[in-house]
């Protein structure tokens, strides 16, 4: 697993390639929100485009990243979906928790509008 991390504005966006599994060192994800949400970072988006195949630990670690972030007031928002996650998250009714966007454009549009309010 490959994890990237680059900054728009106050939102960062985390680009993860391969796996998210047990196997495959699913707490790297947890880690990287850890390590941004230490250093004040509260508006994460994780970009899942590359990411080919989430096992039930790699989900499990995704909820916990939602749950550690939003207790600290922070949002997490979900982009670029493949077919397989989106119906997974659809299965296990998770697509009513997760913030999901087709763009990232779409995501960060989304964390200014919230401000707004």
């Amino acid at each position: 697993m490959k994890i990237d991390e680059r900054s728009v504005g106050d939102v960062v966006v985390i680009t993860i390639e391969g796996d998210i599994t047990l196997k495959g060192g699913d707490v790297q994800v947890k880690d990287k929100v850890q390590s941004l949400l230490q250093q004040g970072r509260r508006k994460l988006v994780i970009d899942l485009g590359g990411v080919s195949y989430v096992d039930s630990a790699g989900l499990g670690q995704l909820v916990q990243v939602y749950a550690t972030t939003t207790r600290l007031d922070g949002r997490v928002k979900l982009i670029r979906l493949t077919k397989r996650l989106r119906d997974l998250l659809v299965l296990t009714r998770l697509a009513t928790v997760f913030d999901t966007y087709d763009t990232e454009a779409e995501a960060i549009a989304a964390f200014e509008s919230a401000a707004k309010v």
